[in-house]
């Protein structure tokens, strides 16, 4: 380790910077964060920076460094673009054993400014030693990403409980053990969706009975959107990384399973047309005597749990059993496979409404109000439509839709894999048997579709 992460409260303390422009103007907002008393030098000032000392009050002199300008001060920063400058502020402020950071220039350094994601009070510094600015902001945007948005309200609550618990267990690991607890069960969660009052409760019962072993099953119903693993929102991707117990459709992509944290026990529970492996009543009571288990149980569902996904199905039997659960909803096939074929599913122009239906078929028929359906200036997207297309297109032309009407029929949406096949409403069944189509694919009906050559961007041919 070649440089000592520290953290260094200067509240109230005297820091200098050097300089006057647009990188000091950038230290100047961090210094003035973490609650400096700045004394700013340097021959001019931009507007901007004039203005933002002025509303906090800091120290301005307009002139070039001098030594005297060290005086009590805990730390400097030069940020000039004049080089002899930066060295003789390094210089001196060596001289004087106060840190110093020298803008781009870690040779003339004592201390590094790190990347920081600030989630204050937790505060993460990230550096690569000076070799790659451009690498540390890289990971700096990855940690923005994967640190939830109110962690700083679950450390201010655990922060206010400290002197309690370390009162009532005076055992050191036995209060370790209860910490490690703590962060292990639905409380970080309760924090993280807005219920402070209710993770306060829980807390303060895990104070009164700290059941050292106990351990709280919850279910998580996720959806994984419709294949790109890129499309996976935040929530989802920090309970996969939580789960014990997977259970996961046919329809998650092996790219999102790799996103999986690595011991989770993972179980296939797909269903495909006239092939379903493991009902669904099983599923609903895998889900109950998992949790019951005091494991985690994610469900992880392709497109969103709530269309057409059967998660209502699945919460209700949770519901009934008392399991504490949470639902993270994903990008819809019906919006990921359009948006990756390049057709709007609704434009100013073409269509002023949008209707998502299942195309599944019983008996080799699609029980749906047809006559609904034939309406100008809408969109129709069919879900599980493959088997029935040929159906489909005969009942809306026969109910006075259009046989020039657009469609396009999109094979593994949003993934390498994806495949785009337009046609008329009388032709495309057959086109799409000409060109191998397989399930699964969403259909989507409609003027809208006659954008899809001019819009189309992704995995073009």
């Amino acid at each position: 380790m070649e440089l000592l992460p520290i953290f260094l409260n200067i509240r109230d303390k005297k820091c200098v910077l050097v300089g006057g422009g647009g990188v000091a103007l950038r230290k100047a907002n961090l210094l003035l964060r973490a609650g400096a008393d700045l004394h700013i030098v340097a021959a001019s000032l931009s507007g901007e920076l004039r203005s933002l000392c002025t509303s906090h009050g800091c120290t301005i002199r307009i002139r070039e460094f001098e030594e005297a300008d060290l005086n009590n001060a805990v730390l400097v920063v030069a940020a000039t673009d004049d080089l002899a400058t930066n060295e003789r502020v390094s210089v001196v402020a060596s001289k004087l054993n106060i840190p110093v950071n020298v803008v781009d220039q870690p040779h003339l350094c004592s201390f590094i400014m790190p990347a920081i994601v600030d989630r204050s009070p937790v505060v993460i510094a990230i550096s690569s030693g000076g070799r790659s600015p451009i690498l540390t902001r890289k990971l700096k945007e990855l940690n923005e990403t994967m640190i939830p948005s109110r962690v700083d309200k679950l450390a201010e609550l655990l922060g206010s409980y400290r002197s309690r618990v370390k009162n009532e267990i005076e055992d050191i690991s036995e209060r370790v053990h209860f910490w490690e607890s703590v962060l292990d069960s639905e409380i970080p969660e309760l924090v993280y969706n807005g219920q402070d009052d209710e993770a306060r409760l829980a807390l303060d019962d895990w104070l009164k009975n700290p059941q050292r072993d106990r351990v709280n099953g919850e279910v998580y119903l996720v959806g994984a959107g419709p294949g790109d693993p890129d499309l996976l929102t935040l929530r989802a991707l920090r309970l996969m990384h939580k789960a014990d117990v997977v259970l996961y459709d046919r329809l998650v992509s092996p790219e999102i399973l790799l996103k999986l944290r690595p011991d989770a026990q993972k179980i296939y529970v797909g269903k495909r047309s006239a092939d379903h492996a493991v009902p669904q009543e099983t599923i609903n009571e895998m889900l109950v005597r998992l949790a019951e288990e005091g494991k985690k149980v994610l469900r992880l569902k392709g497109g969103d749990p709530f269309i057409f996904g059967r998660g209502g199905e699945e919460l209700e039997s949770l519901a009934a059993a008392g399991i504490p659960f949470q639902v993270v909803p994903g990008i819809t096939a019906a919006s990921g496979c359009a948006s990756y074929a390049g057709i709007p599913l609704t434009h100013r122009d073409y269509s002023q409404s949008v209707r998502f239906l299942t195309g599944h078929t019983k008996d080799g028929r699609v029980p749906l109000e047809w006559n609904l359906l034939v309406k100008e200036q809408q969109t129709l997207v069919f879900y599980m439509g493959l088997a029935g297309l040929r159906y489909i297109c005969e009942q809306l032309v026969k109910h006075g839709m259009s046989a020039t009407t657009p469609v396009a029929v999109v094979q593994q949406g949003t993934t390498p894999n994806q495949r785009v096949v337009v046609g008329d409403l009388d032709k495309i069944a057959v086109l799409a048997a000409e060109k191998e189509i397989q399930a699964p694919t969403i259909i989507i009906i409609g003027e809208v579709v006659k954008l899809q050559q001019s819009l189309s961007w992704f995995n073009r041919n």
